[in-house]
């Protein structure tokens, strides 16, 4: 278990210092995966930014992904999407891309997101259980022609980083626990990341680091 969302972040920073002097973009999820992504990219001397992605989840138990959707607009469906009604879907879709347009307008309204082409791409968050979310990322980004594109969590099973290694060109991960449930049981203080948070991160210079 870490004791915050920091603590997962150092431990992936020196899992990536190989990284270090090639000035990587860090493209964080939303909203849990910003705190991380402030201290690795300080760590390698990188630029953050995030990427939208927002998980479409089951009905009646919403942290159980059968989906997502990126801001670029695809959408991505698990196999477990085919077990709830399409229009129901069509309409969370509808919903999810409609939130990733306010939180792009919020998050960074003075500029448009930093262009990932020929860049050392990580992205990060704070784990996983499916992958859905941090492979509709990947998914997205694959086509926007990174140089090389990494995911680093703080904590997903197995099977999950079995699947994400077919979309990225390596993973790291600071907890692969063969027996999982949630992220937030993995993380002592696993307090949530609000918008402000995520905007002060943002416009914080190397050092901003969040208070834990």
């Amino acid at each position: 278990m870490f004791r915050h969302r920091l603590e997962a972040a150092e431990r992936l920073a020196e899992r990536l210092g190989h990284l270090a002097g090639q000035h990587p973009l860090v493209l964080a999820i939303p909203r849990g995966g910003v705190p991380m992504g402030r201290v690795i990219a300080d760590a390698l001397e990188g630029e953050l930014d995030v990427v939208l992605v927002r998980k479409i989840g089951a009905p009646g138990n919403p942290e159980y992904a059968i989906g997502a959707v990126s801001e670029d607009g695809s959408v991505h469906l698990e196999e477990t999407a085919g077990e709830y009604p399409g229009d129901w879907i069509a309409r969370e879709v509808e919903r999810q891309q409609a939130l990733i347009g306010e939180r792009r307008r919020r998050y960074t309204p003075v500029r448009s997101p930093i262009d990932p082409s020929g860049h050392t791409v990580v992205v990060v968050d704070d784990g996983s259980a499916t992958g859905a979310t941090m492979a509709a990322a990947l998914t997205a980004l694959r086509q926007r022609g990174p140089a090389r594109l990494i995911a680093a969590l703080g904590v997903a099973p197995p099977d999950t980083l079995a699947r994400l290694k077919a979309l990225a060109d390596e993973v790291v991960c600071g907890e692969v626990p063969e027996r999982f449930g949630s992220v937030g049981r993995f993380f002592a203080d696993f307090d949530q990341v609000s918008d402000d948070d995520v905007v002060r991160l943002l416009g914080a210079g190397p050092g901003g680091r969040p208070a834990g």
